[in-house]
């Protein structure tokens, strides 16, 4: 039987790295100006560099029924979780143009990546973790554009807010792995690229402390806000995901992703687009900091439930 105290001890270096993160833009060790160069570099070398490593020679990736679920589910199951969100912020009393939209979002979307990641690996196997990439592209494309169409009321698909660096990594890995390309991909050059990707998490769950730090200091909260956000993302979305693990004909490794990302607080996605397409940023900022902050003390709860409902048994360490 995994235990919640299994999980934390597992899962406690991501929050101290975020931690860390907080306390060194507190104390301004890392200043705002340095953020774009850093994460330029993690976006475009160290991640695709890392994701790369760890799909090129993964066996799941080869079932293109897995591939294509991984990358449905990530698509559905944000949406629905995103309609859990509006019919929660009817219940608290938003309308339009009060938040609801923006509520909905972001009480509705998780952590698919900074956070998300170490987790993954640290508690499963390489292939769950190449297994979360290809689940990822379907998150990113529900969010820029189902996403964009929520807060916006703007039709249609933002491609180049997709072709980032880690998708591009991904598609180029899938495209590799199909031509049975993958594993010629080894020696000095393997390594080199495992050397390079290494460092791409920790340096974004780093920085990920230092944006939550400015957004602790940035606004104040609503408990009418903060009430419905803690029933969507910590109950109610978690359900979703962790039926749809039990009871979805799905490969182990996209349990196994589904079970950490029942578990993960609202993403910061939702709020860069409240920014940019109309929507209230300050309701996605107080849902990011609360539910980052309890996610402490219910993801590892929610992990082991999630573990022994569905029979799943992690590779701690």
């Amino acid at each position: 039987m995994i235990s919640p105290g299994h999980v934390v001890t597992s899962v406690l270096p991501v929050y101290l790295l975020i931690a860390a993160g907080a306390l060194a833009r507190r104390f301004g060790v890392v200043r705002k100006e340095h953020e774009d160069g850093i994460m330029r570099v993690v976006y475009t070398v160290m991640l695709p560099a890392f994701i790369l490593d760890k799909i090129l020679g993964s066996e799941v990736l080869r079932n293109g029924s897995a591939v294509l679920s991984a990358f449905g589910l990530g698509f559905f199951l944000i949406l629905t979780c995103t309609a859990i969100g509006a019919l929660v912020g009817r219940l608290i009393g938003l309308e339009r143009g009060t938040g609801m939209r923006t509520f909905a979002l972001s009480a509705g979307a998780q952590n698919f990546g900074f956070t998300a990641a170490p987790v993954v690996e640290i508690l499963w196997t390489q292939g769950a973790l190449a297994m979360l990439f290809i689940h990822n592209i379907g998150v990113e494309l529900a969010m820029w554009s189902a996403g964009v169409m929520i807060m916006s009321g703007e039709r249609g698909l933002h491609w180049r807010k997709m072709l980032t660096g880690p998708v591009v990594a991904v598609l180029f890995g899938l495209v590799l792995v199909a031509l049975g390309l993958d594993d010629k991909i080894e020696g000095p050059a393997r390594r080199a690229l495992s050397m390079i990707g290494i460092g791409g998490f920790p340096l974004g769950v780093f920085i990920t402390g230092c944006l939550i730090m400015d957004l602790i200091a940035a606004e104040k909260p609503s408990w009418r806000i903060g009430i419905g956000a803690t029933l969507v993302r910590m109950l109610l979305a978690p359900a979703v995901f962790l039926c749809a693990a039990k009871f979805l004909p799905i490969a182990t490794e996209l349990r196994q992703v589904l079970i950490v990302q029942a578990a993960m607080p609202a993403g910061m996605t939702p709020i860069i687009l409240a920014r940019l397409y109309g929507g209230r940023p300050a309701v996605a900022v107080q849902i990011v900091v609360l539910t980052t902050a309890l996610s402490l003390v219910t993801l590892p709860w929610i992990i082991s439930i999630g573990c022994q409902w569905t029979g799943m048994k992690p590779l701690l360490p």
